[in-house]
């Protein structure tokens, strides 16, 4: 009766489990849902409840898509444009404000799709996705360039990584401010900021330069990714405040000296870096969805005659660990802790850097995580060997061990004494058969991390029907691959390799000793199909990276067990003995 029971009460918690992390699932780790149905109400269209903001972030609802196309549209069809061409950005700057807001990022799809087109990181202001950068200046009793000043550029002037452009205008009193942009290969913008004055008297300014944004584009935000505002104060990056802190506080200002400050989703982002001058940075709500960041220079003083000039550093697009190192070399200060690798960034970059290498030689990221896994296991092999010889101990003291719980079975603290002392007379470790499994968590989770932070993942495909390794297994066996109009739960979204991870994982509990307690043996059986629900919502990547770990397992244990006969005798002949009691068992409740 105690032993149903508690059958019924593991069955009961397991799906409690299940349906609870399924809610976990989807609340840390959505995926990108087809766009909001638009309804009709009261002859307006107004979108069903927002969606929640996806991993990779953008637009979700229906009618702002479409009404971003149609702004986009008739926004850069206005003219008054600078054309930006280079290898990793390409858009235009409105010289209406000199803003820079149409960016998209060349080396990057929207989808997976080869004709989705590039990623759109920049749009006007009024789109709904809007995101811009601007530079200028703020003053008392001089005239400075506004929102609605209209620069004036060079005919036929083109922002590329060989041609800047520099854009001009004048006040009436005697000041000219100019705006110099350069472009690298990739995806820094150089902004030079000079005030020229040739007035009667001297003038005082403060040059900024900001990125507005809405979160409606944000990707989501979560325990251990962060998405929103982000940046590095005297040399400590901060990866807050988030958007909801902000609506919360109106502004926020982070102390210390600005080395770079912006706005980060997990694959994109946008921040501003001042060069060789002291500046401060404030993230601000604007209500109505939008956000600034600025990065605010400290006063300077122009003599007549003089010219000041600050420079500037802006950044938008793809965090490319590559890309990143390097602009922190080039100066901005631990620019490359903008991916939030977290506390085990020094396990987490080694596999990363295992990972790119091994994918640079083989060219096929799935190939590159089996190898991995290949090289952490045979790295363990030799732990694994002496967790194998320490559970031949054990089973070899099974006996004794039964013999000192019916010893001491009224005085637990004695039992435990014994049991304790066995272990050291007879030289057994009883936790050196977990130690691999334990070895394996910290390589999970930085390969986890990896898998959700690292670009260079995005739509990396594998094989067959897997074309993107970061995403989850997209066939679900419960529609039949996509056959039946429905979407699985995700808990029930089980993949081929979520099946295979449960056939896996069965086949090596198999190979391990049976346990002594029925219930820590049937709980055991039990596990495989609980993880294969578990694991189904995570990326793709991870579960081949598992399914590989347990068939390098399944390998090792058998010829572990090879090694260790007595290990495998001892299994057989326990296997045999529950058969028999099992039997008895059903033999004497029948005849009852």
């Amino acid at each position: 009766m105690d032993n149903q029971r508690n059958i019924i009460l593991a069955v009961l918690l397991t799906a409690l489990v299940l349906f609870g992390w399924d809610a976990a699932v989807g609340y840390f780790y959505p995926q990108a849902d087809t766009p909001t149905k638009v309804e009709q109400q009261g002859g307006a269209d107004a979108a069903v409840s927002p969606t929640k903001p996806t991993r990779e972030g953008g637009l979700r609802d229906a009618t702002d898509l479409a009404l971003e196309k149609k702004d986009l549209d008739q926004a850069l069809a206005e003219g008054g444009r600078v054309p930006i061409e280079a290898p990793g950005i390409s858009g235009s700057i409105n010289l209406k404000g000199a803003v820079i807001d149409d960016l998209v990022l060349n080396r990057h799809r929207e989808t997976v799709k080869k004709d989705s087109g590039p990623v759109r990181l920049f749009s006007p202001a009024g789109t709904p996705a809007q995101q811009f950068a601007q530079f200028g200046w703020v003053g008392e009793g001089v005239q400075v360039p506004n929102a609605g000043t209209v620069w004036q550029v060079a005919d036929g002037a083109k922002l590329t990584p060989s041609t800047p452009v520099t854009l001009t205008t004048r006040n009436g009193a005697g000041q000219v401010f100019t705006l110099t942009f350069a472009v690298d290969d990739n995806y820094l913008i150089t902004a030079k900021q000079t005030l020229g004055n040739a007035g009667n008297g001297a003038v005082a300014v403060q040059p900024f330069g900001l990125l507005n944004r809405t979160d409606k584009t944000a990707s989501l935000d979560t325990w251990n990714v962060h998405s929103g505002p982000i940046g590095a104060f005297d040399g400590s990056v901060s990866f807050g405040p988030n958007y909801d802190d902000l609506v919360d506080d109106g502004t926020v200002a982070p102390a210390g000296r600005a080395n770079w400050a912006g706005f980060t989703d997990v694959y994109w982002m946008s921040a501003i870096a001042p060069v060789n001058a002291r500046a401060e940075g404030t993230f601000r709500s604007l209500g109505n969805n939008l956000f600034r960041a600025d990065v605010i220079y400290d006063p300077v003083v122009v003599q007549p005659g003089q010219q000041v000039s600050r420079t500037s550093k802006l950044f938008a697009g793809a965090k490319e660990h590559t890309v990143l190192d390097a602009y922190e070399a080039g100066g901005i200060t631990n620019f490359g802790l903008a991916i939030d690798w977290g506390w085990f960034r020094w396990f987490e970059k080694p596999i990363f850097w295992v990972l790119i290498s091994l994918f640079n030689l083989v060219g096929n990221f799935g190939v590159a995580i089996i190898l991995l896994t290949c090289i952490v296991r045979g790295i363990m092999f030799p732990v694994a060997q002496r967790g194998f010889a320490s559970m031949a101990a054990m089973k070899a003291i099974q006996p004794k061990m039964k013999a000192i719980q019916d010893r001491y079975k009224d005085d637990k603290q004695k039992q435990q004494q014994e049991i304790m002392k066995l272990y050291k007379d007879e030289g057994v470790n009883p936790v050196a058969g977990c130690l691999p499994m334990l070895l394996q968590i910290p390589v999970f989770f930085a390969l986890y991390k990896v898998l959700i932070l690292a670009i260079e993942m995005r739509h990396q495909p594998f094989v067959l029907w897997i074309k993107d390794l970061s995403a989850p297994d997209p066939l679900h066996i419960l529609n039949l691959f996509g056959l039946l109009p429905f979407d699985p739960p995700s808990f029930l979204g089980i993949g081929i390799l979520a099946l295979l991870l449960g056939i896996t994982m069965f086949l090596q509990f198999k190979l391990n000793p049976a346990q002594m307690d029925p219930i820590q043996q049937q709980m055991f059986m039990i596990m495989p199909w609980f993880m294969m629900f578990i694991m189904a919502p995570f990326a793709a990547g991870l579960l081949i990276y598992w399914i590989t770990s347990n068939l390098l397992t399944i390998a090792q244990q058998k010829y572990l067990y090879s090694r260790h006969p007595q290990l495998k005798a001892q299994a057989d002949k326990d296997a045999a003995d529950r058969k028999r009691a099992a039997e008895r068992d059903k033999t004497a409740k029948g005849g009852a």
